[in-house]
């Protein structure tokens, strides 16, 4: 099923980070994903970013195409939720040269199952994301802004925006409020370097944390509401494409789908994400996708 790996064009490159053994092994099972079923894009180059600088020489033996570096994120963040996402997005943007165009980063829990190729932004796009799955802390359109967010348009630099998403479980009219299981951005448009200064500016405002940011649920969205603001007003509306139900598809929110937004199959899907556990019961798995999984993601 795998064979040679097809060419790529040099323009889009993935990027995936892991902390641990168990971590290691997860990336293991998206970059095979990749390579297996990526079409056009599965022979892009891979760059993993490890937070164990003693196992990242020697991580990932064998893959083909894939380049390690360790990731060393100040002390003061590292007990922050996902920032060390934040940061190695920043890292990989200043490594990128001037012949990528997409950067694409794949979380741990994320199965790549037909060709992503829309995650490849081309000439007409400078990002590509899904909007997040449930409302959460997000901010409802036409209504005003709370502090939470207030808080997030000042940083920024914005006092509000006409764009919207609608979340995808619980259809909830949102202002921007993109999902970060898997995204693609224009290294050239500085947008990470931009999400890791104001998401490190957040942190470290003891007001702002002490205040609307006090409470769990917000720390650990508060890297998601700064990138989807960023990218509302730095890279203009029309130069963000917004991803099909296909992509970053929740198979952990399978239960709570309205009936036409279930996933009959996940073969008819492009990557999807499953968090804790892959519901093998909730979804049919054809062949030969289901014995590719079930070597690599057993009950």
């Amino acid at each position: 099923m795998k064979g040679q790996m097809t060419p790529h064009t040099g323009q889009t490159c993935f990027l995936i980070m892991f902390r641990s053994a168990q971590g290691e092994r997860l990336a293991r099972v998206v970059i095979d994903s990749l390579r297996t079923f990526g079409g056009p894009l599965r022979g892009c180059p891979v760059w993993a970013f490890g937070l164990d600088p003693d196992r990242v020489p020697h991580a990932l033996p064998g893959m083909d195409g894939v380049r390690r570096f360790p990731l060393v994120v100040d002390e003061e963040f590292r007990g922050y939720p996902f920032a060390d996402k934040v940061y190695a997005c920043a890292r990989a943007e200043e490594m990128a040269g001037p012949e990528t165009r997409s950067l694409v980063w794949l979380s741990l829990d994320c199965l790549i199952v037909n060709p992503p190729l829309l995650f490849d932004l081309g000439p007409s796009f400078d990002a590509a994301f899904r909007p997040v799955h449930h409302r959460n802390v997000g901010s409802p359109a036409g209504e005003p802004l709370d502090q939470f967010w207030q808080g997030v348009y000042q940083a920024v630099g914005i006092d509000d925006t006409p764009h919207t998403v609608e979340s995808f479980a619980d259809s909830h009219l949102l202002r921007p409020y993109l999902n970060t299981h898997c995204f693609a951005f224009n290294p050239a448009k500085g947008l990470g370097r931009a999400w890791w200064e104001h998401f490190q500016a957040m942190v470290t405002d003891e007001a702002f944390q002490a205040g609307p940011c006090r409470d769990e649920l917000h720390r650990v969205f508060l890297h998601q509401a700064i990138l989807s603001t960023l990218v509302a007003k730095s890279l203009g509306w029309e130069r963000v494409r917004l991803l099909p139900p296909e992509y970053n598809y929740p198979l952990n929110l399978l239960a709570q789908m309205p009936p036409d937004r279930r996933a009959p199959t996940l073969n008819g899907l492009v990557n999807a994400v499953y968090e804790d556990a892959f519901p093998w019961d909730e979804i049919d798995v054809q062949e030969p996708l289901r014995s590719w999984l079930r070597e690599r993601l057993p009950a």
